[in-house]
């Protein structure tokens, strides 16, 4: 019985040490906030900056998978392209190491669990604090307590368990210091790892394994379960970019060639690594009695040594993973694009992903609108009747769309927003709004042609033609305006004097060409039922231009009227 306690506190333990590390990356991410994307933009300008942000940010915040998943959705939702992506992965796995050496310095050899209640009570209220950023450091705080508070217990039931007996029992059934039993270890750390989807938390185990000081368990087996570690890790993004798109994809599978390449490479040369390793941390260091700052420093520089061995070779790597998951053909467009993989880490960082698609959706209603004027020059019934159902189908693709990404911005608001950014959820759920209805539009102005097409047997006059394609030209210039300024970056300072022009140009011309319409047919030029047909098309475009200006207004910041 007291077995089987021990073995659910050792459980517990991890659980504790995997739930601290959670909520402490968490909570620096949420301080972070929209700060990580501006990080992420400006430092992977080349490949050597995006391996420093890597560094940087899983430093920060403890975790290469949450950096690595974090990166595979900037790339699936077109935030970052595939060679930056690399560069920051390459960093991500040198910043982990960076755990290691604090549980090396602190976490078994000083009591910081006995610290862990105190800090609790400077996290409380903290915690309870109506301030976004305060509750953000409290949650660091609770998860830096939570994550030594477990590793201390985890020490704990290790030692009541008799782990070291245990493992030392199963290595004298293992070949005795073959190359074999090497290969065995990194295995296993790649399982284990694959199964807690946390390389920090293997590390803290194989930390604890190592002080211990088990026969047949020393500085070699424990280096090979690092590395096995390093492989393991690479199934969070894999997992993650499985419902994301190709370049998703690809950045997961750039991540795990990158870490399995630099295994291969350093188990060839594996002896001698570890006593270079040996040697460094006893003669450079000056560190005689400590092998988990042998470890540490294993880890560390294996992952230095990778990244320098590859990071001139970005863009062959880029290539390989291009070839192995070609692009297929697409298919025409029907749903989302980029937020298929979900929330990101934190609500910040998911309003991004919806940016993205708003404007994706705001091109989508800009071809609509094209197809709407080709229906003009169409003559055949057959292909004029393939028009009509396009633009019928984009109808449904932009009420489909509205759906999915005001859903998709409701789940975001019930994180943990800032006052910006509920802010610029409002505004995108009007945006939304405005833009199915400009989806509308068009299908109303494709039902009009088609109804006159049915019902109207004389043809729109050259007069009426000519004033239909100056205002269809004035819509068009007003839609393209809307999507250049839905790519703008989010803040103050659109000029959007151009769209407020444009606005009053077809205002003007619509009240024109009413009294037109009116004073032609009372003059007989052509009959009512062509006039009413033609004026109906005209109050068409018009409408749908007040929707374009509703969404400029919106991104711009702007009172909607």
């Amino acid at each position: 019985m007291d077995t089987f306690i021990n073995l659910l506190s050792l459980i517990g333990s991890l659980g504790l040490f995997l739930f601290g590390m959670k909520i402490m990356s968490e909570g620096l991410e949420k301080f972070a906030g929209e700060r990580l994307r501006n990080i992420l933009a400006a430092m992977t300008r080349n490949r050597f900056m995006g391996v420093l942000t890597g560094i940087t940010v899983t430093a920060l915040i403890q975790s290469s998978s949450a950096t690595t998943v974090m990166v595979v959705s900037f790339v699936n939702a077109g935030l970052m392209n595939l060679t930056q992506a690399i560069g920051v992965i390459m960093g991500a796995n040198v910043g982990t190491t960076v755990t290691a050496w604090i549980i090396s310095a602190i976490g078994f050899k000083v009591n910081i669990a006995a610290m862990s209640l105190p800090l609790l009570a400077i996290g409380v209220p903290l915690v309870f604090s109506g301030n976004s950023k305060r509750k953000s450091i409290g949650e660091f705080v609770f998860g830096f307590s939570f994550l030594f508070m477990g590793l201390s217990f985890l020490q704990q039931a290790a030692t009541d368990l008799n782990i070291g007996a245990m493992v030392a029992t199963m290595l004298s059934h293992v070949a005795d210091g073959g190359f074999f039993t090497i290969i065995l270890f990194v295995i296993v750390g790649a399982l284990v790892t694959m199964l807690v989807q946390a390389s920090a938390a293997t590390m803290a185990i194989t930390l604890m394994l190592f002080d211990m000081h088990i026969p047949g368990f020393g500085l070699e087996q424990a280096a090979a379960l690092a590395m096995g570690q390093n492989i393991g890790t690479t199934i969070t993004a894999v997992m993650a970019s499985i419902t994301a798109g190709t370049q998703a994809r690809r950045a997961a599978l750039a991540h795990m060639f990158f870490n399995v390449f630099g295994v291969i490479v350093v188990l060839v040369l594996f002896y001698p690594f570890c006593n270079a390793i040996s040697w460094f941390v006893e003669e450079f260091m000056g560190v005689a009695n400590n092998d988990l700052f042998k470890l540490s420093a294993f880890h560390t520089a294996f992952n230095i040594f990778n990244t320098l061995l590859l990071i001139g070779f970005v863009k062959q790597i880029e290539q390989f993973v291009c070839r192995v998951l070609p692009v297929k053909e697409e298919k025409e467009d029907h749903g989302l694009k980029f937020i298929t993989g979900g929330l990101l880490s934190t609500a910040e960082l998911s309003l991004l992903q919806a940016r993205k698609e708003i404007v994706l959706f705001g091109e989508r209603c800009q071809k609509s609108f094209n197809y709407v004027i080709s229906m003009h020059e169409i003559e055949k019934e057959s292909e004029f009747t393939t028009m009509f159902n396009k633009v019928e189908k984009y109808e449904t693709i932009t009420d489909n769309m509205e759906y999915e990404i005001a859903h998709y911005l409701q789940q975001v608001s019930e994180g943990r927003l800032s006052d910006d950014g509920k802010r610029q959820v409002q505004r995108m759920l009007r945006e939304v709004d405005d833009l199915e209805s400009i989806g509308d539009c068009c299908y109303n102005l494709a039902r009009t042609l088609n109804r006159k097409r049915k019902n109207c047997e004389e043809h729109f006059t050259s007069g009426q033609l000519q004033q239909i394609k100056t205002m269809e030209q004035l819509v068009g210039k007003a839609l393209s305006i809307m999507v250049d300024t839905l790519n703008q970056p989010e803040g103050e300072g659109h000029d959007i004097s151009r769209s407020y022009e444009l606005e009053n140009e077809i205002n003007n011309l619509r009240k024109n060409l009413r009294n037109e319409n009116t004073q032609n047919i009372a003059a007989g030029q052509y009959d009512y039922k062509l006039g009413a047909f033609y004026i109906d098309f005209i109050n068409g475009l018009e409408s749908l231009g007040d929707y374009v200006l509703n969404v400029v207004q919106s991104k711009a910041r702007q009172k909607v009227a």
